[in-house]
């Protein structure tokens, strides 16, 4: 009987076949990036309560109720392996003329538009980026990547930012403006202060690549240790 060798991929991928890959840490973000990306959807159109992962333990959770009768117009979520911080922060303040801008240190986040109605969250699927909207939450830099599912029949054939309806580009501001109001609370200073392209939102993406690089090279190392202990 041949003897079995030892695989040669990361401890945590290895884990991940025993045990539910992160959406953040154990899904790769594609071996075709920036061009083709692999997504982890959060929330459908379909959604009244906004979802978000918890970073901790990779599990999908309610973040809060929509106050307002708004809901997102295309489906949303994260891209693996990215990180909105230092370079990423860096780019926002070079495009805008602006200092004192940070990132919010949360993974990148992602618009995807289909013709198909996706009835839930807590899924995957690849979607190719077309721009994006830079978004400034707080004094935080918190782009909005635009990008359409891979294949998709209907939006699967737009190329760039330029392919899309102002209608469109129109919703997502609206909903990204107040999808955090709260009744009776003062708001968070957020403005959408450029829409932009193709070509910029692959710098985007690569700069939140490099960014989640810098922070989590070593997870494989962080990984032993914890098993260790």
């Amino acid at each position: 009987m041949a003897q079995t060798s030892l695989s040669p991929e990361p401890l945590w991928q290895m884990l991940g076949i025993l045990y539910r890959s992160h959406p953040w840490h154990g899904i790769p973000i594609g071996e075709k990036q920036p061009d083709v990306l692999n997504v982890y959807i959060e929330i459908v159109p379909q959604d009244t309560v906004k979802y978000e992962l918890d970073k901790y333990t990779g599990i999908l959770k309610v973040d809060r109720p929509q106050s307002f009768s708004n809901v997102c117009p295309t489906l949303y979520g994260l891209i693996p392996q990215t990180l909105c911080s230092d370079t990423f922060a860096d780019y926002c303040m070079a495009r805008t003329g602006r200092e004192g801008i940070v990132g919010d240190d949360d993974p990148l986040d992602i618009c995807v538009l289909t013709e198909k109605v996706i009835p839930r969250g807590d899924i995957l699927l690849q979607a190719i980026p077309i721009g994006g909207l830079r978004m400034i939450d707080g004094g935080e830099a918190d782009d909005k990547i635009i990008a359409v599912l891979k294949g998709d029949a209907v939006y699967g054939r737009w190329t760039d930012i330029a392919d899309c309806p102002q209608s469109v580009i129109d919703r997502l501001r609206h909903y990204f403006l107040t999808y955090k109001q709260e009744p009776g609370k003062e708001q968070v200073a957020c403005e959408i202060v450029d829409v932009y392209g193709r070509s910029e939102a692959k710098e985007v993406i690569q700069r939140a690549y490099n960014d989640y690089m810098v922070r989590f090279s070593d997870i494989e190392g962080m990984l032993s240790a914890a098993l260790r202990s």
